[in-house]
């Protein structure tokens, strides 16, 4: 894994989370217990803080970021697609984030709900609980989302894979 310190910042990795070799991770970037960052995902904690919860998967590709007025924090038991762009805004416990989405400055994305792939939340948007948002720009529809139903297996998913990666993952050349 590549880890760098930017100045004084560095990242905090729990010894129970997984980051992939090709995965980089700069500057003060927090990583909870199981938590799991795959190759090509990207997380600059430059302008502030970027905080990353127990048992959260950060998928292939994904590009964390945060502004100097607002941290990026993702919660516990979240599911961060491929591809997905996270930007000084808050994912809460028990979110996903579908492939190829966006969420911007100051958004929430409250805990038990969804943003389907390829939507774009923009700036400060607020989606509830049990919601979906979905579309560009992001739609709000609520009372779509089951999270025992749409989210867990989705975690459960990657804390399996985690255990396989660090058991069985070697390079060849």
């Amino acid at each position: 894994m590549a880890l760098y310190a930017l100045g004084d910042a560095e990242p905090n990795v729990h010894p129970d989370a997984f980051v992939h070799p090709d995965a980089v991770l700069i500057g003060a970037v927090e990583l909870g217990s199981e938590a799991s960052v795959w190759p090509g995902a990207v997380i600059r904690a430059d302008e502030g803080p970027i905080t990353i919860g127990a048992r959260t998967s950060i998928q292939d590709g994904s590009v964390l970021h945060t502004t100097t007025y607002a941290a990026t924090c993702v919660g516990a038991d979240c599911v961060i697609g491929h591809l997905v762009h996270l930007e000084g805004c808050t994912i809460e416990d028990l979110a996903l984030v579908g492939s190829g989405a966006v969420v911007l400055h100051e958004a929430v994305v409250e805990t038990g709900a969804l943003v389907g792939a390829g939507a774009v939340v923009p700036n400060r948007m607020r989606v509830p609980s049990g919601a979906m948002a979905l579309g560009v720009p992001a739609t709000i529809r609520e009372g779509t989302v089951d999270a025992q139903r749409h989210i867990r297996p989705g975690v459960e998913a990657y804390r399996r894979r985690v255990r396989q990666y660090r058991a069985d993952l070697r390079r060849l050349d």
